[in-house]
């Protein structure tokens, strides 16, 4: 059967092994082509080919929920559940997201695009489901790319298991998040993706280990082994005198053989039933097991490890050593993406940093995950001992900083600006409240295009803003980046510093067009009409927008505001002299930085009108940024508009 004639789950099980291999070649072309197409996460999709069709011909979805974390790795899912035509336009405006999404298709439980949060929502939907609220028979969590190296994943862990819910947890190693995953629950054991050739000499002992381990998974997949173990344990807790003691004995000899043969019993040790490796590329095998395991989840949660190759079956994934191009920009298919390099910004950043390291040792950098994409890669290389990826935490990542600047460093913690969010409460209470020294450096802050709703960072600066003692900086171009970072070091001295930048291509400046400290700088002087406050990359659209004004007489006076946290008084008295006052922000409108501008221009001229420009309080979907900017007037000609009207 083609891939073309697969529209439905159930089209699947009407195949044998044979087709489904060949199926999972042309999955993965397609999955590269349209990657190649329209950019977007590649390797993690490779990964998973064989492992989704397994799940969609062993569970009924939607019947049966399965529910995706990190859920960057559902392409394969979308392929399979009649979404094959919407690939033509992935990750575009009006066209399929590049995660699961509720308004798509009846399979998409969770809109998931945040790592190690579907074990909580599996024991929600359980919770729901034993009430008798919820329809659904089984619930399937599947958990890949580093998620388990989150702490809310822990939690929901110890509470699954404490409770006994019946929920199934696929844990998909790739041993991957973006980088190389960051935790000792990845398994140690070869599989067929790795194994060493047949004709290796491997020593007997080893050769021995691997057979007895991967016979005890077998075995204990077994619900026959399983109703016989629990009928020896009722026996034995009847037998009169030694009962408790015999009981006993056969634990503690079970608990040996785990320890000896298969990876730490952490798992258990919460009350969740393990079982595996599983060989995440064999079809058959992971069918039998998860048939196994639907038998065996009526006693409790239970977790089916299974290994994966990211970017398995095409070579420029394989052979990408930074992260089996785990996302991927648009790009030819026959020889795969060029190697990534930070640009924009965040190269700038990626050099300012490695200059402040260079001339001050208490300087370290901490990022949750996300090495290459928020340019420390460099940093890494240059000061391997100063520098920390704490896997998919940013709570301890913050926390963490917290700890690193009470023991005298300057812990600079780099981070997506949507992904900061996560990290709220350490922010205000763990760092600001002990007026600690940290520096967060936000990469991707404001709208980001195609990575949707989730995405966008727009949060930051109104949240950041309100914090006692923070002060928050938004660069306009990739040299002020650089000068703020130097600044904040020094200013990390009295508290908390945040910077923040957009994606995508920095705007250049000469060095007498940078400002400094926590000033304020004048762009363009004007006549008095009206004043114009730019926050970071609007700062670009308002000077466009004044050229225009001036073309049809009105000379604005524009202002680069630089530091939105504490907002520069010279600033807000040279505004409130403005027979009007226009703000512009990449940020959320409400509560945002321009109100905050309104009520202190109000507070010396209530009578000047301000009208603040922002992102609305809405979920924006994917798109190009620049498109979504101009439909939200914050471009060019929606300033000079807004203007006018104020004019």
């Amino acid at each position: 059967m083609a891939l073309s004639d697969i529209r439905r789950p159930a089209d699947l099980r009407a195949l044998d092994h044979a087709d489904l291999d060949e199926l999972a070649g042309e999955i993965r072309d397609f999955v590269v082509q349209a990657v190649a197409e329209n950019a977007g996460h590649l390797g993690s999709n490779l990964g998973v080919v064989e492992l989704t069709l397994a799940l969609h011909r062993v569970f009924d979805s939607p019947t049966d929920a399965i529910l995706w974390d990190t859920g960057h790795q559902a392409y394969v899912h979308k392929i399979v559940t009649g979404r094959q035509a919407g690939f033509e336009q992935l990750r575009q405006a009006n066209g399929l997201s590049g995660y699961p999404n509720r308004e798509e298709s009846e399979h998409d439980l969770v809109e998931n695009s945040h790592a190690s949060t579907v074990l909580s929502y599996a024991y929600g939907l359980a919770v729901a489901r034993d009430a008798g609220t919820d329809p659904h028979r089984h619930i399937v969590a599947v958990m890949g790319d580093g998620a388990m190296t989150g702490g809310m994943a822990y939690e929901a862990l110890n509470n699954l298991g404490h409770s006994k819910r019946r929920v199934i947890i696929v844990l998909n190693d790739n041993g991957r998040s973006y980088a190389p995953t960051i935790s000792n629950l990845t398994a140690a054991m070869p599989t067929a993706v790795d194994a060493p050739p047949a004709d290796d000499h491997a020593s007997l002992p080893s050769r021995v280990t691997d057979k007895l381990a991967h016979a005890l998974t077998n075995i204990r997949l077994n619900p026959v082994y399983v109703r016989r173990q629990r009928r020896l344990e009722h026996f034995l807790q009847n037998l009169p005198y030694v009962g408790p003691q015999a009981e006993k004995g056969v634990e503690a000899f079970k608990a040996a053989v785990r320890e000896f043969l298969q990876p730490p019993s952490f798992f258990e040790a919460l009350g969740v039933r393990y079982v595996g490796p599983v060989d995440g590329h064999s079809i058959a095998e992971l069918e039998e097991s998860f048939r196994n395991a639907i038998e065996l989840s009526s006693e409790g949660p239970i977790v089916v490890h299974v290994l994966t190759q990211k970017g398995r079956g095409y070579p420029p994934a394989e052979d990408d050593d930074e992260k089996n191009l785990h996302d991927a920009p648009v790009f030819d298919p026959a020889v795969g993406p060029p190697p990534a390099m930070p640009t924009g910004y965040t190269q700038a950043f990626a050099d300012a940093i490695i200059k402040e390291a260079e001339a001050d040792r208490r300087v370290v950098a901490i990022t949750a995950a996300m090495p290459g994409p928020t340019g420390l890669l460099p940093f890494q290389a240059r000061f391997p001992d100063r520098f920390f990826d704490v896997g998919i935490a940013e709570q301890h990542a913050v926390t963490g900083a917290a700890g690193m600047a009470m023991g005298g460093l300057r812990p600079v913690v780099a981070i997506y600006s949507t992904f900061l969010n996560r990290a709220w409460d350490q922010v205000v209470y763990d760092v600001a409240m002990h007026r600690l020294p940290v520096v967060f450096c936000l990469d991707r802050a404001g709208i980001t295009g195609p990575d949707g709703a989730s995405h966008h960072g727009v949060y930051d600066m109104a949240l950041l803003a309100k914090v006692p003692g923070m002060r928050v900086l938004a660069p306009a171009s990739a040299e002020d980046l650089q000068v703020m970072l130097h600044d904040a070091i020094g200013l990390a001295d009295e508290g908390p510093v945040a910077i923040r930048w957009p994606r995508g291509t920095a705007h250049h400046v000469s060095e007498h067009e940078v400002g400094t400290g926590l000033r304020a700088r004048r762009v363009v002087e004007g006549d008095g009409s009206i004043a114009i406050l730019a926050i970071g990359k609007m700062v670009m659209a308002a000077e466009k927008a004044a050229a225009r004004l001036a073309e049809q007489g009105v000379r604005a006076t524009v202002w680069d505001v630089r530091c939105c946290a504490p907002l520069d008084a010279a600033m807000i008295a040279d505004a409130a002299r403005h027979g009007a006052v226009l703000t512009a922000e990449d940020g959320i409108r409400d509560g945002g930085i321009g109100m905050t501008i309104a009520d202190q221009v109000h507070e010396i001229a209530p009578s000047v009108p301000v009208r603040t420009l922002g992102i609305p309080a809405k979920f924006i979907p994917q798109g190009s940024a620049d498109k979504i900017l101009a439909a939200l007037g914050l471009d060019a000609d929606g300033l000079v508009a807004a203007a006018r009207d104020l004019l």
